[in-house]
């Protein structure tokens, strides 16, 4: 493993160990290994989506006991380096063996809970795209589970509140009878979020996931959006803060955080992913990095695509056919 030489801002690029100077670090080694470097309370938000234990190429599938009996011993360090400001989000999906399903959220909780966080939120993450099932219905959402470490936390809920639906309802009795009932603002985004056109709604977080038409996409096969990262950057951060990734991947979480000015730390053990979350912080200096925009709206096909069109054939063909050998 090359270690880069010692960067002591952003525009520098970033560093390959923890320095209290640095704004932006990347560190290609073991999580554990990693975390034993960091100071005692130094991040304000840790955020990460860990291996999901399916056999994908940068893990080992093991048993469930022994993927959460890891995980375990990831947790207390986690909680060591975290502010008693601080908040952990984990962003889970779910653990699948001989066509059962497993949600790693409910296995987390007791975990974060027994060593002494308080959830805050349960969030759905929902995306239109993935892989179909055949003998299940096809999954399009992951959750996202909010913890903190005390009652005296940071959260702001200015930078991401989101459009009021009627903006004009007013107060209907007492004093304020007749003013606006609203904060101008907007309102609390909720714990079960949407985008929907150009507004952070109130159902779901619906992102798309990083599929091959993404802008970030890159060799990652389950590669974290920037825009999943940053809101909760926004919200739960101050600008300065340190942001920790402890399976930090291509470097999402580095970028979310250089992008509002908090400061970041990426754990990765593949050099490979280490190499390219280093390209990606020096785009984004640079300017030349693609990312989609926060907040834009989903795609919505108008139904002139040719794929959004029923395909001739079908009908050619008379009656589909519903048996097992369809595509679904």
């Amino acid at each position: 493993m090359t270690t880069p030489d010692l960067f002591a801002d952003a525009a520098a690029g970033p560093v390959g160990h923890w320095h209290q100077h640095a704004d932006v670090v990347v560190l290609n080694t073991d999580v554990l290994t990693a975390l034993a470097t960091v100071p005692d309370g130094l991040a304000t938000l840790v955020i990460s989506s860990p291996p999901y234990n399916i056999g994908k190429a940068y893990e080992r599938q093991v048993t469930l006991d022994q993927y959460l009996a890891w995980q375990s011993t990831i947790i207390p360090e986690l909680i060591r380096i975290l502010a008693r400001s601080g908040s952990l989000c984990w962003q889970t999906g779910n653990y699948v063996e001989a066509g059962e399903v497993f949600p790693l959220d409910l296995y987390f909780y007791p975990l974060f809970k027994k060593a002494g966080l308080t959830l805050r939120n349960r969030i759905i993450w929902h995306f239109d795209h993935g892989l179909h099932a055949s003998k299940r219905f096809s999954g399009r959402y992951e959750t996202l589970l909010w913890f903190t470490k005390t009652d005296d936390y940071v959260f702001n809920l200015d930078p991401v509140r989101v459009p009021a639906k009627y903006p004009g309802k007013t107060h209907y009795k007492g004093d304020r009878r007749g003013q606006p009932s609203g904060n101008p603002l907007g309102k609390n985004p909720s714990d079960f979020w949407a985008f929907l056109q150009s507004q952070w709604g109130d159902a779901v977080w619906e992102i798309p996931n990083v599929k091959s038409n993404h802008p970030e996409k890159t060799v990652h096969p389950c590669q974290f959006p920037v825009e999943l990262v940053e809101r909760c950057v926004l919200a739960m951060t101050n600008p300065g803060d340190w942001v920790v990734d402890p399976f930090g991947g291509v470097g999402s979480t580095n970028i979310a955080a250089l992008k509002n000015h908090r400061k970041s730390i990426g754990i990765e053990r593949d050099e490979a992913y280490c190499a390219i979350a280093r390209d990606r912080i020096r785009q984004f200096q640079a300017g030349t990095l693609k990312l989609r925009p926060m907040g834009k709206p989903v795609h919505q096909p108008t139904g002139q695509e040719k794929v959004a069109q029923r395909p001739l054939a079908w009908d050619e063909v008379g009656e589909t056919d519903h048996g097992t050998d369809q595509p679904r």
